[in-house]
């Protein structure tokens, strides 16, 4: 019984990462809805029950109108998304698929951007101090 309850976490994580293989499948070369572009999906997290699914996705052109039109698109495929991953996994309870803009991308991008910014302006007094220590 104990080896069983500690294979559950990571069965629900296999079962994750084959979601999130076989929905890219699926979207990239069976959906047809012009709304849906270029996406990548990044994480999805399964409830340990797999009735629920969060499904994150970035896109090339992170712009607020291609965001939500892709989220519309995505959402209004579920049925067919769930029903073609149906056809692939062959588990007791299929989830149900939420579909969530993951903006890590975007934050880790600004996060760079005032590193940047901080570094570039620390740099000219550190070169300030050297000058005044070689003199």
């Amino acid at each position: 019984m104990a080896k069983h309850s500690k294979s559950i976490p990571q069965r629900g994580q296999r079962v994750a990462d084959q979601i999130q293989r076989d929905l890219s499948e699926i979207i990239s070369f069976e959906l047809k809805d012009p709304r849906v572009g270029m996406v990548t999906l990044t994480e999805v997290q399964v409830t340990p029950d797999y009735a629920h699914a969060k499904v994150y996705f970035t896109l090339l052109k992170d712009s607020p109108e291609a965001v939500r039109a892709t989220l519309d698109g995505l959402t209004k495929a579920a049925g067919f998304l769930r029903n073609q991953l149906g056809k692939r996994l062959h588990i007791h309870t299929l989830p149900q698929l939420h579909f969530i803009h993951d903006t890590s991308t975007m934050r880790g991008m600004a996060m760079s951007a005032l590193i940047d910014q901080a570094m570039a302006t620390t740099r000219p007094q550190e070169d300030a101090d050297n000058d005044a220590d070689t003199e």
